[in-house]
Parts: C-alpha cells; structure tokens; sequence
C-alpha cells in the first residue's frame, strides 16, 4: 500500500520508520502503523527515492517515527545458485537522524 508523505506527516504517529537500501545509491522509505506496512510516496503517486542516505532523511525529517532503520536484503543466495529460503536475510541497522541536511 502507498501513502502519500503529506498525509503521513499530517496525521499519523508511526511505528517504525523503514530506510530500504535498493541499491548502491538507492532508497526508498516504508513505514510501519498499526501491524501494516505503508510504501511512502508522494501526492502524485509516485515512490519516494532518492540517491542519498541523507536526502531521504531529509525528506523524512517531518514523521512522527518511534523508531527508524536502515534495512539491507542481500542478494547473495541468489548470485551464488543457492537454493531460496523461506526466512528473509534482510539486515536492519538503527539509524539516528543527525541533522547533516
């Protein structure tokens, strides 16, 4: 589900702030509220992405988050042949927004 980063920051106290790490230099913003998982985009639909840590940090800086991570999945097993597990390998790291903008 997309929810539109004006209405998050208006109305909602969130959970869990989630920084994706796509790529090398790629991110994207979820959040979690109530149990469910929110992809944050903008008024026009389209996904936040932004090609630095700090920018995305920047645009995020007005949510009302209890807790925020940068999430890393690894696509090793599959590089590798490896079979597809059932659990994610997904690695999250707390983050701290130190104001660098």
């Amino acid at each position: 589900m997309k929810t539109p980063l004006t209405k998050l920051e208006k109305y909602f106290v969130i959970d869990k702030l989630i920084i994706h790490s796509l790529d090398l230099c790629l991110y994207q913003a979820s959040v979690i509220i109530d149990e469910e998982e929110h992809f944050v985009c903008y008024d026009d639909g389209n996904f936040l992405r932004t090609h630095s840590l700090i920018e995305i940090q920047k645009c995020c800086k007005n949510l009302k988050a209890k807790e925020t991570v940068l999430r890393q999945e690894s696509a090793y097993d599959e590089m590798v042949g490896a079979p597809a597990k059932g659990e994610s390998n997904a690695l999250e790291v707390p983050l701290k927004d130190c104001g660098l903008y």
